[in-house]
């Protein structure tokens, strides 16, 4: 299916040509965070550091372990063009508890001490918006229902 070009006179606000391009680069992006994400709680904090670190927010221990779960598989399929959409979506309330529970407190600016929620807010954007234009070129298996072009070669 072919992405409608919708123009503001002569103008063109959407590049039917380039569109699915800029879907795959921006999932592409959003999955490589979240992989180096999830490789800094499994390589650096470890584990079991990190679910000591949710159990002292408070948090139950075991949820780290889905956090890094989540972040790997859903880094993965977005890299590859898994369900993107979905994925993207799904993949939001993580970065929605990081500023309820660390982030937030610390102000809006990332420079803050224990970094402020701004960064993540952009990611949460960056993944609605990549929910809203679709899976991109070269997805490995596009979200059921989604609308776009699909470049396979």
């Amino acid at each position: 299916m072919v992405v409608p070009r919708f123009s503001i006179g002569a103008i063109p606000m959407i590049d039917s040509r380039t569109a699915p391009y800029a879907a795959t680069l921006l999932r592409a992006a959003l999955g490589i965070l979240f992989l180096a994400h999830a490789g800094l709680k499994l390589f650096v904090f470890t584990p079991a550091g990190t679910a000591q670190f949710f159990a002292s927010l408070g948090l139950p221990g075991p949820l780290a372990y889905l956090v890094i779960l989540g972040e790997t598989a859903g880094g993965l399929a977005l890299i590859l063009g898994i369900y993107s959409r979905i994925v993207a979506l799904a993949l939001t309330p993580i970065l929605l508890g990081a500023i309820a529970t660390v982030h937030g407190p610390a102000g809006f600016f990332f420079t803050n001490p224990n970094g402020g929620w701004e960064f993540l807010a952009l990611w949460i954007v960056g993944l609605v918006a990549l929910a809203l234009v679709g899976d991109g070129a070269y997805a490995l298996r596009p979200t059921p229902g989604g609308s776009g072009r699909r470049v396979t070669a």
